[in-house]
């Protein structure tokens, strides 16, 4: 091909609309690795555990209803209100031959963010979180919940790392129940490539101060987002290993799989 062609052809199949496409799904997935990104998301993660219960034969499955919603306030700041609605199915866990389904207990932060970048281009938000005691039987904590939480993370190159916290104090619970005294953190780092695939570890660490016990899964996860006809939709899978659990809690390996519909401005 004559070089002058071949150079136009490039120009041309540079500002296709596939290619374009690609540019706007790995923004997308960038904007997904922000916990307080100004943008709408619903995912569905589902995880599945094993070596549960006394006699370590007891697995659990989670589906995990985790809508993100952005709100402006005003020219500078954004509340960012991020749920997890969670659905539990669990067998052999509380005894042999023994299975149970249910609800479990809402989690509710919200975040007061900055929509431009502090110093250094870090990224934070701050505000509360809250235990809503909706669970079923065996999968509730049956008290009301209050704290603090926040997110601070850095953006550069495709690379996402930070922390997100909480903690939660009990309120009112019944008697001869002990409150809720408990803290979450959740380091991650990921990267994002131009073609809008996100390769992430992190890890969601729980601990119980008034069981003085922890559990400590490292999750792996490789995601991408595709877009069908005007609809982004990010699907994930990967592992997760735990390192410590208290007594009868998952050991070995379980899976993550999320499926996260993107609704961008």
């Amino acid at each position: 091909m004559n070089p002058k062609c071949a150079a136009v052809v490039t120009l041309l199949l540079a500002g296709t609309p596939a290619v374009a496409q690609s540019s706007g799904s790995a923004d997308l997935a960038k904007q997904l690795s922000n916990p307080v990104a100004s943008l709408i998301s619903v995912p569905l993660q589902y995880n599945f555990d094993r070596g549960m219960g006394a006699d370590g034969e007891g697995q659990q499955s989670k589906l995990l209803l985790q809508p993100v919603i952005p709100i402006s306030i005003g020219e500078d700041w954004n509340l960012i209100s991020r749920t997890i609605l969670p659905y539990n199915w669990q067998t052999d866990v509380t005894g042999p031959d023994l299975s149970r389904d249910g609800l479990g207990d809402v989690l509710q932060s919200l975040f007061f963010s900055p929509k431009d970048p502090g110093p250094g281009g870090w990224i934070w938000g701050v505000g509360p979180a809250f235990n809503l005691p909706v669970g079923e039987e065996g999968f509730t904590a049956d008290q009301w919940a209050v704290g603090p939480t926040g997110v601070a993370l850095r953006q550069q190159n495709g690379w996402t790392y930070g922390v997100l916290a909480n903690h939660l104090w009990g309120i009112d619970p019944e008697p001869g129940d002990a409150a809720i005294n408990a803290s979450y953190v959740q380091p991650f780092l990921s990267y994002t490539t131009p073609t809008a695939w996100t390769f992430t570890i992190n890890s969601e660490t729980t601990y119980d101060w008034v069981a003085d016990e922890a559990s400590v899964p490292i999750n792996l996860v490789a995601s991408k987002v595709v877009t069908f006809g005007s609809q982004p939709v990010s699907f994930g899978l990967g592992l997760r290993q735990w390192i410590d659990t208290p007594d009868g809690g998952p050991s070995g390996l379980g899976v993550r799989a999320i499926v996260t519909f993107l609704f961008p401005k």
